[in-house]
Parts: structure tokens; C-alpha cells; sequence
């Protein structure tokens, strides 16, 4: 790689962080079991030590997303100490998750739940959430809603709607400052005949009914197959409606897979229409980048480090992409000449580059081998692997 090419890579690097999640450190499962790691963090400080090691070795992972009942069970009160304890590892606390999907009380949906006690009590949670984010400096509040229906004439789909919108304007009157709202979508699961929040278009018009600190969230995972996830992208900068992303990668549905473990190409051409708007525009949008995996099979530490480490490889394969060049070929229909300007950037090598990059910042060139050698997975495994074997039990 030429040094024009090497010094893109290191600009675009530069400019790149991605939030790493809490849950992603903790034992996970599927609904037909949970496999125990002996050393899962089993404490939210555990997971901040977790995720202060992985930002060590890669350097672009300063935040954690937080689940507030899993992460923060005492809600307001167990948030003023994560400031500190997450400062002790080198990270601060990222986007907050209000959990509105894991209570009984939630069987028939939270917002759009037709018992208005429900309802109020899910709104709670969120406000609650919005005041946690405030104590923990946290900017957004991330939303993900279970609910929907899995039978036809079940559900008042429109009042739901209304519902729906009223309750995040709620929530979006309670911001303060820089804090936003990132509205999630998921076409299915768990509910399988309609979902409240089931496509990005969805998510965009109660975003825009909230208010202006609303945005869109979008989950790689939370699209039909063969769905064009870039053009979803490229439709939301246009609006200035994209908020952030969760990142991870699926064969089938919501897998939760490693990101770029089955389709790398599409998280390079996400990030190439991200790109291409900012060279295009002149504007860079405001975008938080953000992992959301379960690692039940890979060591947790071990597959997040590579998911960062492929995130950097494709951010950096997208910056390279010659927008001068492939707006003439768009313009002119020189269909093979734009396409190659992006799969010339995707065969690049950038790894030279980018651990060129991590030697400048004083950065491990190989964080995953640096993690190896640290002795760290197994001092932690020692310290937690009889707490886990203790907390063996079935996962519905």
C-alpha cells in the first residue's frame, strides 16, 4: 500500500470508535440452553474490566453500553457509583438499554400494551432510564421494543401505534442537553404476526413524532434476508435521521453473529454510503457506532477484540473507495467502473496499515495476540470460574 493510501487508512482510524456492550462479556444463551464460561463476568464490574482490557489493546473502544436491569437492577440509585468504576478501567459508561421486554407484567407489550397500568409502568422505566443516562454522562438512551402479537385480530394495531408515539414524546421531553433517543426496529421475534417497531420506516416516523432528539437505530441483524441495509442507510443520512448502529452479523435472522464472520462485504458498503455522504455533502453525520453480539460459543474477550479488529479492517477498506472517481463513473452509467471502485477497495490488504496505525498510538499491533500473553483470561478465569460453575441452570 502507498503512503497516500496508508495516510487515508490512519485518518479514517482516527476518527473511528465503537461502543462495546456489557452484555457481550456476561454468559448468554438461546432459548434451549445457556453454555457457562468459566470466565464470563458475572458483575457490572467485571464487564467495565472486561471492556477496559479489549479498549487497551485496540485503543477505539472508550464506552459500554449498559442494560439498565441487567447491568443497573436499583435503577437511579445503583447509577451513581458506574462513573467511577468504569473511570478505574479506562472506559466510561456508553448508551443506556431500558429493558421493557423481561418482566411478566410485559407478556402483551410494554408501550403498546392495551392495560394502561402497563403501559405507565414501561414508561417509567424509560424516564428512569433517560435520568441514569444523565447521572452516568451517558448521551443516548437506546430503544428496543418485544412488542407485537402472534395471531391476526389479536391486537389493535393502530391504537398501538398511538400509544406508541405518545409515549416516546414522553420520554423525549425528558432529555436534557446533548442527549438523544435511538429508536430500534425488528421485523419479528418474539412476536410472529405483527411487530410495533418492525421496519426502519416505522422507527423513522415515531422518531420524527418525538421530537428532534430522536433518530433511528439500525441492528444488522433486524432485516429481512436479502434486505439492501446500505440503501436503508443512505435513505437516513439523506434525512439526517440515522442515529447509530448495532453491529453483528447473521445467516439467517437476528443471529447475533460476529461481525463480518458470514457477510463482510455488506458492513464495507454500509460504511461506504457513510463515506460517500460526507465526501458528497461536505457533512460529517453524527453516528454511534455500536456492537450488540452474543457470544455463546467463542470466548467472550476473544470474539470481541476480533469483532472490533474486522470493524476497523472494513472501516478502513471503506475509506479507500475513490469517490471522485466513481461519482464520473455513476454519472456517465459506467456500470463496471463503479463497481470497481469499491471491490478494488475491498481487496486491499489495510492490516499493514492499520497496525502501522496502532504502533503510532502506542497501541499493541496485534491486540488478540497481545491478549494471548497478557495472563489476563487467566487471572479472570480463576477468580470466576466458581461462581459461574454455581450459576449453571436452564436458560427459556
Amino acid at each position: 500500500m502507498d503512503d497516500q493510501l496508508s495516510r487515508r487508512v490512519h485518518s479514517a482510524l482516527d476518527h473511528f470508535q465503537i461502543e462495546l456492550p456489557s452484555w457481550g462479556f456476561a454468559n448468554t444463551g438461546t432459548r434451549f440452553g445457556k453454555f457457562q464460561q468459566a470466565a464470563a463476568a458475572t458483575t457490572l464490574e467485571e464487564k467495565l474490566s472486561d471492556a477496559g482490557f479489549v479498549h487497551s489493546v485496540t485503543g477505539v473502544c472508550p464506552t459500554v453500553a449498559l442494560h439498565v436491569l441487567w447491568d443497573l437492577p436499583e435503577g437511579v440509585a445503583s447509577a451513581e457509583g458506574v462513573r467511577q468504576v468504569a473511570a478505574r478501567y479506562g472506559v466510561r459508561a456508553g448508551s443506556i438499554n431500558p429493558n421493557v421486554f423481561q418482566d411478566q407484567i410485559y407478556k402483551h407489550g410494554s408501550l403498546g400494551n392495551p392495560d394502561a397500568a402497563v403501559r405507565a409502568a414501561a414508561l417509567a422505566h424509560i424516564l428512569d432510564s433517560v435520568t441514569i443516562a444523565q447521572s452516568t454522562g451517558s448521551r443516548d438512551i437506546s430503544l428496543w421494543f418485544a412488542d407485537g402479537s402472534n395471531y391476526p385480530g389479536t391486537a389493535n394495531m393502530r391504537r398501538r401505534k398511538h400509544w406508541f408515539a405518545a409515549g416516546l414524546a414522553e420520554a423525549h421531553a425528558r432529555l436534557a442537553g446533548e442527549q438523544r433517543l435511538l429508536v430500534e426496529y425488528k421485523p419479528f421475534e418474539p412476536a410472529f404476526y405483527h411487530t410495533d417497531i418492525a421496519d426502519w420506516g416505522m422507527a423513522l416516523e415515531l422518531a420524527r413524532s418525538a421530537g428532534p432528539k430522536a433518530k433511528v437505530l439500525v441492528d444488522t441483524g433486524h432485516h429481512y434476508q436479502a434486505q439492501n441495509i446500505e440503501q436503508i442507510v443512505a435513505w437516513l443520512l439523506d434525512m439526517d435521521m440515522l442515529g447509530g448502529f448495532h453491529f453483528n452479523d447473521r445467516r439467517y435472522a437476528d443471529d447475533d453473529l460476529t461481525m463480518g464472520s458470514i457477510d463482510p462485504y455488506q458492513a464495507f458498503r454500509i460504511f461506504h454510503e457513510i463515506f460517500f455522504y460526507a465526501w458528497e455533502t461536505g457533512k460529517q453525520p453524527d453516528i454511534a457506532y455500536m456492537i450488540d453480539q452474543s457470544h455463546n460459543l467463542k470466548g467472550k474477550i476473544e470474539a470481541m477484540i476480533q469483532t472490533v479488529t474486522t470493524a476497523q479492517e472494513l472501516y478502513a477498506k471503506a475509506a479507500l473507495v475513490d469517490h471522485e472517481k466513481l461519482a464520473q463513473a455513476q454519472t456517465k452509467a459506467e456500470l463496471v467502473d463503479a463497481e470497481s471502485c469499491l471491490k478494488d477497495a475491498f481487496s486491499t490488504d489495510v492490516r499493514p496499515a492499520i497496525r502501522e496505525w496502532a504502533k503510532s498510538k502506542g497501541l499493541p499491533e496485534d491486540p488478540m495476540r497481545a491478549f494471548r500473553e497478557s495472563g489476563y483470561l487467566e487471572r479472570i478465569t480463576g477468580e470466576r470460574a466458581a461462581r459461574n460453575a454455581a450459576s449453571v441452570s436452564s436458560y427459556a
